[in-house]
């Protein structure tokens, strides 16, 4: 397999996808891509017109920046027949947003089997955010509300550990709730075979077989039940991960 895994897609004061961008065009050039096939289905508020209009404005958002690559990109959301174009794409792109909404979408349209089926095959993947978490086993350790019921919590399940995306190693000034390292901790709890990586903003995890790299600018946090988190710094071989 071959996955691209972004903890985000904006820092603040930057352009969308402006700290991976080149980290993007690389992984798709090495593999030859000229066009990928875009799944929008966690944006769902992008648009006061409609789910149809909200995917709309975000393919046109991300075509901004990877046409600037040179990447043409396909919206699955408007194939006559989202499996096959998923049995048709040069590479699998899939956006973040709200990951309930996106695995409950994916479900529902055969997209879950099919983008498993073909990224098992050698298809590149591409994932930020909630298109990372959807890498995963199970939807479990995302950050995002439960906006709708998916048939099932089950993700694409490409890698044998958890992200968390988005990883905060505090909470804001003034907010009493639990740290994100609590939330982990509760959810290792009753998922005790479980790792999960805290993948903070403006970095990624990078696959390509049986080699795993955390890249990027900063530290992974890495969470096993009764044990303290680990760091791992930029540049860490990850792949013990995928045993």
């Amino acid at each position: 397999m071959k996955l691209l895994l972004i903890s985000n897609s904006t820092m603040a004061g930057e352009t969308y996808l402006g700290w991976p961008r080149a980290y993007i065009a690389d992984f798709l050039n090495n593999e030859e891509v000229k066009k990928v096939l875009f799944v929008p289905y966690a944006g769902v508020n992008l648009s006061n017109e409609g789910l149809q209009a909200s995917y709309d404005v975000y393919t046109k958002k991300v075509k901004s920046v990877f046409g600037q690559l040179g990447f043409e990109v396909e919206p699955v959301h408007r194939a006559e027949n989202p499996v096959e174009a998923v049995q048709n794409a040069e590479a699998v792109v899939v956006g973040g947003g709200n990951t309930f909404h996106l695995v409950a979408e994916m479900h529902k349209t055969g997209l879950m089997d099919a983008i498993r089926e073909k990224v098992l095959k050698g298809t590149p993947y591409v994932g930020w955010s909630a298109g990372s978490n959807v890498a995963c086993p199970a939807l479990k350790t995302t950050n995002d509300m439960p906006i709708t019921e998916p048939q099932s919590f089950d993700a694409l399940n490409l890698i044998p550990f958890q992200i968390n995306p988005h990883y905060l190693d505090t909470n804001p000034k003034g907010h009493g709730g639990e740290t994100r390292q609590q939330r982990i901790e509760e959810f290792l709890a009753v998922n005790r075979n479980m790792k999960v990586a805290g993948l903070r903003e403006a970095s990624l995890l990078y696959l390509d077989g049986k080699l795993l790299k955390l890249l990027g600018k900063r530290p992974l946090r890495l969470f096993e039940f009764g044990k303290e988190p680990v760091e791992y710094e930029p540049g860490s071989d990850l792949s013990f991960l995928l045993d």
